[in-house]
C-alpha cells in the first residue's frame, strides 16, 4: 500500500489533481464551521435536536449529507441538494422535450453549455427558495419554542412588520454558498480526481463520523454497570450489517454481464483473418450511486416544505408521511431508486450506436443479426440485468432503516452505519479510485490495486 501511494505521488500531473482535489474540499470544510450573520449555532443546534426527536428525520438526513452544516445554519447549509434537484429537473426535460434531445444530439458541446447554463439557473431559484423556508422556520422558532436564537439587532430591522434584512441576509449568504460548493465541485471534476459534487457529499458523511463514534459510546454506558441504550449485541449486528452493505454494494457497481463478440473473416493480403474473440462489459448497475442520490434530493424538497410551514397546513400533514423512518417514505424511496436507476441507463446507454460501431467493425454476438436487432438485443438485455441491478440497489438503501426501527438503534448510528450514506459513500470511493488507476495504468505502473483491477463504472 505504501509503494502504491510513493507511485501516485511519483506522477507529477495526478499529484498537482489530488492536491488541487484535496485544498477544494478543505475549503468546504472550512465554509461549513462558518455561521450565516446573526445566528447563535449553539442554541440552534438544541433546536434541531428537539425537532429531529432523537429518531430518523429530515433534518437528521440533511445534516448528514452537509456535514453538519445544515444543523449550524452555516455558509454550506444547503449543501449540494439544490444543485442535484436542479440536475433531476433538466435531466427529465431532456427526456421529454424532443427540441432539447435534438439540440444536444447535433452540437454536443453547444447543447452541455446550454444544459449547465439551465442547471445553474434553476440552482439559483431553487437555493434562494430553500435558503428563504429556512429562514422563516428559524425565524418562527425564536419568537416561540427557542429564543436568543438570533440577534436582535437584525431582527428588528423591519418594514411592515416584516424582518426583510434577516431574510435578505439568510437568503444571500445560503445561496452564494451553495453556487460557490457548485462551482467547486465542477472544478474538481474538471481539474481534479473523481466527481466533485459526489465528492463533495462524501466528505460530509465522513464528517459525521467522530459524532457517530461519540454517540455509539455514549449509548453502551460504559462507565457505569446499567445497561445502556445500545447493547454490544446490537452494536456487532450493526457491523455485521455494515459490512454486508459495503460488500453488497461493491458486487453491484462492479458486477457485469459479458455479451461475447466475434469477428467476420477479412483477407489481408493473400491471408484470411479473423478478429481475436471480444465482449461487450454491460454493468448490472450501470447509473452507480446516482440513483441514490436523486432519490434522497428528490424526497428531500416536499418534505423540507412541509417541515418549515405550519403543522395544521394539509401540506404539512402530507410531508408528514413522507420523512425519513415512515413505510411510505420507505416504499417511495424503493420506486424512486429503481426509476431512477432505469432513466439514468436509458439516457446514458446507447445501445443504437454500439449496434452501429459493431456493424462498422465487422463484429457480431453469436446467434444475433447485426443492426437493429443486435440494438434489441442488447437493450433486453441491459433492462433485464437493470432490473436486478435497481431492485438490490434498493434494499440495501432501506435495509438499516428497518433494522434501526426493529432494534430501535439512534438514527444517526443507523444513517451511518449502512443506508444512503454507505451506498454513496462506497461508491463515490470506488470511483475515485478507478480515475487514479487510469492515471496509474496511462504511465505504465500496475496500478492502484495490486491483486486485481477495478473495472470501470
Amino acid at each position: 500500500m505504501i509503494d502504491a501511494f510513493k507511485r501516485i505521488f511519483s506522477i507529477p500531473e495526478l499529484r498537482v489533481k489530488i492536491l488541487y482535489t484535496l485544498i477544494l474540499l478543505a475549503v468546504c470544510r472550512v465554509g461549513s464551521y462558518v455561521t450565516v450573520p446573526g445566528i447563535n449555532s449553539d442554541q440552534l443546534i438544541g433546536l434541531f435536536k428537539f425537532a429531529s426527536g432523537g429518531g430518523q428525520n429530515l433534518f437528521q438526513l440533511a445534516d448528514v449529507f452537509s456535514g453538519g452544516a445544515f444543523a449550524k445554519m452555516t455558509v454550506f447549509a444547503l449543501g449540494v441538494m439544490p444543485y442535484i434537484t436542479a440536475s433531476i429537473i433538466m435531466q427529465l426535460l431532456i427526456a421529454l422535450i424532443p427540441s432539447f434531445q435534438r439540440d444536444i444530439r447535433e452540437s454536443p458541446d453547444q447543447g452541455r453549455r446550454k444544459l449547465s447554463k439551465w442547471t445553474r439557473l434553476a440552482t439559483l431559484v431553487i437555493a434562494m427558495f430553500q435558503s428563504s423556508l429556512y429562514a422563516g422556520f428559524v425565524l418562527k422558532a425564536s419568537k416561540t419554542t427557542a429564543p436568543g436564537i438570533l440577534v436582535p439587532e437584525i431582527v428588528n430591522v423591519q418594514m411592515f412588520g416584516f424582518s426583510w434584512l434577516f431574510y435578505l441576509t439568510v437568503i444571500i449568504t445560503m445561496t452564494v454558498g451553495t453556487l460557490l460548493l457548485m462551482w467547486i465541485g465542477e472544478q474538481i471534476t474538471e481539474k481534479g480526481v473523481g466527481n466533485g459534487i459526489s465528492l463533495i457529499i462524501a466528505v460530509g458523511i465522513l464528517a459525521s463520523f467522530p459524532s457517530t463514534i461519540g454517540t455509539i459510546i455514549s449509548q453502551l454506558n460504559l462507565g457505569s454497570q446499567e445497561a445502556g441504550q445500545l447493547s454490544f449485541p446490537m452494536l456487532i449486528t450493526l457491523c455485521a450489517l455494515f459490512v454486508f452493505i459495503t460488500v453488497g454494494t461493491i458486487l453491484v457497481i462492479q458486477g457485469q454481464r459479458r455479451i461475447p463478440l466475434q469477428y467476420a473473416r477479412r483477407i489481408v493480403g493473400r491471408h484470411e483473418t479473423q478478429g481475436g474473440n471480444s465482449h461487450i462489459p454491460l454493468k448490472v448497475n450501470y447509473a452507480g450511486v446516482i440513483p441514490v442520490i436523486f432519490a434522497s434530493s428528490l424526497m428531500m424538497f416536499p418534505a423540507t416544505i412541509g417541515q418549515f410551514m405550519s403543522r395544521n397546513s394539509w401540506f404539512a400533514q402530507f410531508s408528514s408521511y413522507l420523512l425519513p423512518g415512515t413505510w411510505v417514505y420507505m416504499g417511495l424511496f424503493v420506486l424512486l431508486i429503481i426509476f431512477f436507476t432505469y432513466f439514468w441507463t436509458a439516457t446514458q446507454f446507447k445501445p443504437e450506436q454500439i449496434a452501429s460501431d459493431m456493424k462498422k467493425n465487422g463484429a457480431f454476438i453469436p446467434g444475433i443479426r447485426q443492426g437493429k436487432p443486435t440494438q434489441d438485443y442488447l437493450e433486453a438485455t441491459m433492462g433485464r440485468i437493470t432490473l436486478s441491478g435497481a431492485v438490490f440497489l434498493a434494499l440495501i438503501a432501506i435495509l438499516p432503516t428497518l433494522v434501526g426501527r426493529l432494534m430501535g438503534v439512534d438514527g444517526n448510528i443507523s444513517q451511518f452505519f449502512g443506508g444512503t450514506s454507505l451506498l454513496i459513500l462506497v461508491g463515490v470511493i470506488l470511483d475515485t479510485t478507478k480515475q487514479i488507476e487510469s492515471h496509474l495504468l496511462m504511465k505504465r505502473y500496475d496500478g492502484f490495486m495490486t491483486k486485481g483491477r477495478l473495472r470501470g463504472r
